[in-house]
């Protein structure tokens, strides 16, 4: 009984995390929104409290939040199984997807039309978003000290102050208060590169530009156009934004080096998790750890805050994105549609608008 039990909940965790994965477009922010409503909201996995304290956990380490957060559901839900089943369920439909694109980009030399599919997206995004937004305030910001680091967050945020600061400080305030050609570049090379990014990768997934950046055009193996075609392919697609990587993978030393790349900045990740989750178990009922995440979690909810005042300019650019955004609350707050199909049927009509050249 407990066997099939255990089996269950796999083919749960494998299901929930694979839909996400194929339907969870436009960025960290919009993943942990949607993977919120999934296993909290509907789902019943586990509590808004224990949920945000798995959030502020993926804040304090490094690599794509939310594929970490995919880890730390499947762990609580199936356990050592459920934490790789759930972080393979999320990569694998958009790294397939990435790589995909990728061959035609080498073939054709440019990206599939995108652009209606991303005009149609953000709006739905920034709404998705919101949502989360309201219900994670609501859990996180509950005193005036809270409230003060929330603002504090979003204030510094929007400033431009460093998201992995922000978290840093806020831990501590809560201690203290009571281009290149195909087979040109080694495998090996490829997966140190991609492993040093996951590892030390902090902050949101668009950081992952700078890093890419950084490594790759120091190496003179990627330019800046194709750095942006990764990125936009990354952001275009739906799951990690971090799949860029399979992309930049693909450019560098064909399929090899896209299943490299892929697996190389995603498993420092689940090594992570892996190690962190059981301590975020045992330890957020201390108090001192409980004051810790409490501030992270406040400072997490500016943060996301400081997100969609960032989106609005983007997703709200014309009568067109306004209506579609219309739709999408109409949908999430009038009728409790999924964010996951409210962003599925967005990208549909986007890709059906942009064909038809409407």
């Amino acid at each position: 009984m407990r066997l099939n039990d255990d089996g269950h909940r796999l083919r749960e965790v494998v299901r929930v995390f694979g839909w996400l994965g194929l339907t969870a477009f436009g960025g960290p922010a919009a993943h942990v929104a949607l993977q919120e409503e999934e296993c909290v909201e509907r789902r019943g996995w586990l509590d808004r409290q224990r949920f945000l304290d798995f959030l502020a956990a993926t804040n304090l380490i490094p690599g794509p939040n939310s594929t970490e957060m995919a880890m730390h559901l499947g762990w609580l839900r199936a356990g050592w199984p459920g934490l790789v089943a759930g972080g393979v369920a999320f990569i694998l439909p958009s790294a397939v997807l990435v790589g995909v694109l990728a061959a035609a980009y080498v073939r054709w030399g440019q990206l599939p039309a995108a652009a209606g599919m991303l005009a149609a997206l953000r709006p739905a995004v920034l709404v998705i978003v919101v949502d989360a937004l309201r219900r994670f305030a609501r859990q996180a910001v509950h005193d005036v000290w809270s409230a003060t680091l929330a603002l504090a967050a979003l204030a510094l945020a929007l400033d431009g102050t460093s998201e992995v600061l922000l978290v840093a400080l806020a831990a501590l305030v809560g201690l203290a208060a009571p281009r290149a050609r195909v087979s040109a570049v080694p495998l090996a090379q490829l997966a140190w590169v991609f492993a040093k990014i996951g590892a030390t990768l902090f902050g949101s997934g668009y950081v992952l530009i700078a890093y890419l950046r950084t490594e790759l055009g120091a190496r003179g193996w990627l330019d800046d156009a194709r750095l942006l075609d990764a990125i936009a392919l990354g952001q275009l697609t739906p799951g990690p934004v971090s799949t860029a990587a399979t992309f930049v993978g693909y450019l560098l030393a064909g399929a090899p080096g896209a299943l490299v790349a892929t697996v190389a900045i995603f498993l420092p990740g689940f090594v992570l998790v892996a190690a962190t989750a059981p301590m975020v178990e045992r330890w957020r009922s201390r108090p001192a750890v409980r004051r810790a995440l409490d501030a992270v979690n406040a400072a997490v909810v500016g943060l996301i805050a400081a997100v969609v005042v960032r989106l609005v300019p983007a997703a709200l650019a014309d009568r067109t994105a306004v209506g579609i955004a219309v739709a999408a609350a109409t949908a999430v707050f009038g009728f409790g549609i999924p964010g996951t199909t409210v962003m599925l049927a967005a990208a549909t009509a986007g890709l059906v608008r942009a064909f038809l050249h409407v």
